[in-house]
């Protein structure tokens, strides 16, 4: 089946060519500066499976009989790699990450070092506790096969909910500006975000010198139906989805990839994951395969949310169609990167950048069927 797929579905979007045999000998140098002891570092590898944000490397390492464990570095990508985001703030993500778990029972891995001295990797890296578990697979998409295609309805909504508590409980932080001020800033957060996404939309099409009309179309669409009263700012985990999170079981170990965390109204974590699987189904569909219907569904995902929170959900469709959008962006750029290594051609149709062209045309006339 896997062959079959789109080839920006097949790619491996973690794209680092980085020496792990190299790596392991700075690695451990640098861990015995920080521990005071001679450190032993082993078992280096690279996931098989990831997002495309960043570096990731799975290490073991031991400096005492008391002090060893499995970690994890996190590290932005090389720029030869043509990354799909145009900066990488790790500083950030240890601040969030060790913010939520200490004001949370959101399953964050602990973090242990931030390192922002570049001399070390060629790039600064976190490092955090490695923790076991399994998520739901994006390459290949979890709607074709996998543990999550095969196991019960029953079960798939065990994983829906828990998807949505953890959003409820990032939600449910207090005190976000103190506890996070990197996210905070001038004007309204939902502002700032949105014009974020348009200097990243530059940014991301930079090299190829084009506009995307559809995206532009979003983008002008979003303005025209820009809430009347966003609501109350939170903290937002950014890229929330069940393919972030670990599960042993259907239970969550641990809650992953917080570099799109930012404050905005609740919807937006929330349209975000009803979009992002809804992305996934409609590839099913297209490949005339029966995907995940009921999974994620959106009526299920506001009911849960409104019952765990008493938050009364608002202007959704602005939030799903802000998704979309967002994605949008994502595909076009990994289009881009497809075609400056030669594993595709500029599209003759500019709005072909969009892997999900049809669906955002149809969220943008209202004709989406959402059954």
């Amino acid at each position: 089946m896997s062959e079959d797929l789109d080839p920006a579905v097949q790619m491996a979007l973690t794209v680092n060519e980085r020496d792990l045999d190299e790596l392991a000998g700075k690695l451990a140098r640098w861990l015995s500066d920080k521990v005071g002891a001679d450190a032993t570092v082993s078992n280096l590898s690279k996931p098989s499976s990831g997002g495309m944000s960043s570096t990731t490397i799975l290490f073991d390492a031991f400096w005492s009989d008391a002090e060893q464990g499995s970690f994890v570095i996190r590290m932005a990508p090389e720029d030869s790699s043509f990354p799909v985001f145009e900066s990488y703030d790790l500083a950030m993500q240890y601040q969030v990450m060790a913010g939520v778990g200490a004001a949370s029972a959101v399953a964050v891995p602990p973090v242990r070092w931030l390192e922002l001295d570049e001399s070390v990797f060629g790039s600064p890296f976190l490092v955090m506790e490695q923790v076991r578990g399994r998520a739901p697979t994006d390459n290949p998409p979890y709607v074709f096969f996998g543990w999550l295609f095969d196991a019960t309805a029953s079960e798939r909504a065990l994983i829906a909910d828990a998807t949505v508590e953890v959003i409820a409980a990032v939600h449910a932080i207090d005190d976000v500006a103190h506890r996070f001020p990197l996210l905070d800033g001038p004007d309204t957060a939902l502002r700032r975000h949105f014009q974020a996404q348009r200097d990243w939309y530059k940014w991301a099409l930079l090299d190829h010198d084009v506009e995307v009309p559809l995206i532009e179309r979003a983008f002008d669409w979003l303005e025209a139906h820009w809430p009347a009263d966003p609501g109350p700012e939170v903290l937002n985990w950014g890229d929330a989805r069940p393919g972030n999170i670990l599960f042993d079981g259907f239970v969550p170990t641990a809650v992953l990839d917080w570099e799109m965390a930012t404050f905005a109204p609740r919807e937006l974590d929330l349209g975000w994951t009803i979009f992002i699987h809804r992305f996934f189904q409609d590839l099913a569909t297209r490949f005339d395969q029966p995907g995940l219907p009921d999974f994620m569904r959106r009526d299920a995902v506001v009911a849960k949310y409104e019952e765990l929170t008493g938050h009364s959900v608002r202007d959704l469709d602005f939030y799903i169609v802000y998704a979309a959008l967002r994605h949008a962006i994502v595909m076009a750029r990994i289009k881009c990167r497809m075609i400056h290594f030669g594993e595709d051609t500029v599209p003759d149709d500019l709005d072909d950048y969009v892997m999900h062209r049809l669906s955002l045309e149809a969220l943008l006339h209202g004709t989406y069927e959402w059954d």
